[in-house]
């Protein structure tokens, strides 16, 4: 169970399937068709479909759907305060990287079920095939910061400077951004997944 959390609430979980998991980082599929879960205000908007100001306010809820994209895979990089994800078209083909700005992901097992936290900071990169990049969501970062009684993100300079850390890598062309498992396919016997019993398990937060 991969889950974004905020303030000790859930802010949404997507189940995963595990590719590879060594002294690189963990990789995860989250497959198209996937059940997934997301927090949405009672009236049943997203948090992105109002102002922050007004989002705070509100009492929240869970709701279930499917990850309707074309499927995505994500690799959480040891101790990095950012995973990198891979883009596709819907024939599957690779079309860009997706640098999400996060907190280290926390990981949990309890047996049955197991999976990782992070605290999503909401800042991004958009880096396209040839490596030219650029930064998305910057005002809605702003916008949030100006409410820190609410926001999660404790420290702005540092999302920046994280941030800036991965964009040199990026134009350096090093890993993950050499093109390693930009031709990644997906075992065609995997199926789309569900939220297990204990998705919803208490969140760990730093």
């Amino acid at each position: 169970m991969h889950r974004n959390v905020r303030h000790h609430r859930i802010g949404w979980v997507r189940p995963v399937r595990v590719v590879s998991d060594d002294d690189r980082g963990l990789l995860v599929w989250l497959d198209r068709g996937t059940e997934v879960v997301n927090e949405i205000a009672a009236d049943g908007r997203g948090m992105r479909a109002m102002p922050f100001s007004e989002w705070v306010g509100l009492d929240y809820r869970l709701a279930r759907e499917l990850w309707q994209g074309p499927g995505v895979l994500k690799f959480m990089p040891v101790g990095a305060a950012h995973s990198v994800w891979w883009f596709r078209d819907d024939d599957g083909n690779f079309t860009n990287w997706y640098v999400n700005l996060e907190d280290p992901a926390i990981r949990w097992d309890d047996g049955a079920v197991a999976g990782v936290d992070m605290v999503d900071q909401d800042l991004d990169i958009v880096v396209r095939r040839d490596r030219t990049w650029h930064w998305k969501d910057e005002d809605e970062f702003a916008e949030r910061l100006a409410f820190p009684d609410h926001y999660w993100v404790p420290d702005a300079e540092a999302v920046w400077a994280e941030g800036k850390r991965v964009i040199a890598q990026v134009e350096a062309g090093e890993f993950p951004f050499d093109g390693t498992w930009a031709d990644f396919v997906p075992d065609p016997s995997w199926v789309p997944g569900a939220p297990l019993p204990g998705w919803d398990r208490p969140v760990l937060e730093r």
